[in-house]
């Protein structure tokens, strides 16, 4: 098997629900990211052989296979092929996998992966169909935070437990920004943002979009306390203590040993191993535990290998739920569990979270001299995957 190397990992800044990122479209925003990629490596568009992209609401704007669309907005060669994948919130994580599969296989040699979500502009669940009778029989099927609720009650997760995570999330985010640590991850865009005129008609003023900005830091314990339940009348999940609805665009360039020898690239981690799972789909997102051990049994190593871990941050109950299980709990006080916030803070674009959390990972890899590093995320109806990666 040939080595699935990560020669570079990058992301659009996140934007905030309605925000700076709300007046681009998501095909837009996705050719400056992977622009950007093969700019910053030297690299020649048309040696991509494959664009494998993730993407949840594939209606409207990220319709018509968004994933062949980005290459095509981006200017690459017609020979670029590319494909849209749904894995609902593991979307672009299973287009790592992708990628990885077909490089360590041998089918290709050169891919990008990663994935967009245009939350503000094509609102989730828009794309809703109808599922078999059948399904509706066999299990209780509710929405995500109804199962954030059940997660809670069934671990005995205290709604002061949830927002400590949640402030944590916010203030880790937001050191992370001031520190620079997101630096080598995210590439500017340029948006055209329209601002009033004189006549009260709209102009376009194009700005630089360069730092993530869903993150609340003024938020308080007090604050969050003060919040009402969001999906039922006396529960504990929150506006706050679940992942913020927000866009972004994030992609990950994967090669084999030969064509990053080729083309003179140094790649910066590799694919080590992958695992998928499928839950009980009522409680839907507690999967995250048995996804990682068996990433990390293909791998043969254990949690004390990982340098760092990623769990993405879909409701404050899931991080919580992901501790508990996996006898992490004093991993993450220390810092080492999500140490740059998640999806609570940065916000979680559904089909670009699986790319943005792998460039996370392997920025904070490089910042702490680490080694090897896990990230994880469930997935709605029932579903997790997990990858392993070492820093090289």
């Amino acid at each position: 098997m040939n080595e699935a190397l990560i020669v570079d990992a990058v992301r659009s800044p996140i934007g905030k629900r309605n925000g700076t990122l709300s007046h681009i479209r998501g095909d837009e925003l996705s050719a400056q990211v992977v622009n950007a990629l093969v700019e910053r490596n030297s690299v020649d568009p048309a040696e991509i052989e494959d664009v494998q992209w993730g993407c949840v609401t594939q209606i409207d704007e990220q319709a018509w296979n968004i994933g062949r669309n980005v290459s095509l907005t981006a200017g690459w060669p017609v020979s670029v092929a590319g494909t849209t994948v749904d894995r609902q919130c593991g979307s672009s994580m299973q287009t790592n996998f992708n990628a990885a599969a077909a490089v360590a296989s041998g089918q290709l040699d050169l891919v990008v992966s990663g994935g967009v979500e245009m939350m503000s502009r094509v609102p989730m669940g828009s794309n809703n169909g109808s599922m078999s009778p059948l399904v509706y029989e066999r299990y209780d099927i509710v929405m995500q935070g109804i199962s954030a609720e059940e997660i809670a009650k069934q671990w005995n997760l205290s709604r002061e437990e949830l927002d400590r995570i949640s402030y944590e999330s916010h203030q880790r985010a937001a050191r992370a920004i001031d520190e620079g640590r997101f630096e080598k991850e995210v590439v500017p865009v340029e948006v055209d943002v329209p601002e009033e005129g004189d006549g009260g008609a709209p102009t376009l003023t194009r700005v630089r979009f360069a730092v993530d900005e869903a993150v609340r830091r003024e938020t308080t314990l007090e604050k969050m306390a003060s919040l009402q339940p969001a999906f039922i009348a006396d529960g504990v999940v929150t506006a706050g203590n679940s992942s913020q609805i927000v866009d972004g665009s994030a992609a990950v360039l994967v090669a084999s040993e030969a064509k990053a020898s080729e083309l003179g690239l140094t790649p910066r981690a590799r694919f080590v191993s992958f695992g998928v799972v499928g839950v009980e789909p009522h409680l839907m997102l507690h999967g995250n535990p048995e996804a990682s051990a068996k990433a990390l049994a293909k791998a043969g190593l254990t949690w004390d290998d990982m340098d760092v871990i990623e769990v993405n941050e879909a409701f404050a109950s899931v991080v919580a739920q992901f501790n508990a299980d996996a006898g992490l709990q004093e991993r993450y006080e220390a810092g080492d569990v999500n140490p740059n916030g998640g999806g609570i803070s940065l916000g979680h674009p559904l089909g670009a979270t699986g790319a943005r959390i792998t460039a996370t990972l392997v920025s904070e890899l490089e910042r702490r001299n680490g080694r090897y590093g896990l990230a994880t995320m469930c997935i709605g109806f029932g579903q997790a995957i997990a990858a392993v990666i070492e820093r090289v």
